[in-house]
């Protein structure tokens, strides 16, 4: 649970990060595109070593998984809140 907790603490600040930077006006829809544009920043990094591989696959996979995550929360935050 300790690794869980530190997890969640960097995705509680990547969703900081985000308010910060006026993410939280977009539409579901938009949201949704942004989710799908940072899955596929997940699927490009693990592409690393590949002979198809381009520079940027080298990202730091982890940080691409935080910001999935933290997406996908402000969509539920967004989806709930409009209950």
């Amino acid at each position: 649970m300790k690794l869980t907790k530190e997890i969640l603490r960097d995705v509680e600040q990547e969703r900081i990060n985000q308010i910060a930077q006026h993410y939280e006006n977009l539409s579901l829809v938009q949201d949704f595109i942004v989710l799908s544009e940072e899955v596929g920043e997940v699927a490009q990094a693990l592409q690393t070593g590949q002979t198809w591989a381009k520079l940027s696959d080298k990202q730091d996979i982890y940080k691409e998984l935080v910001q999935v995550a933290a997406v996908a929360i402000k969509m539920a935050e967004k989806v709930k809140r409009d209950k």
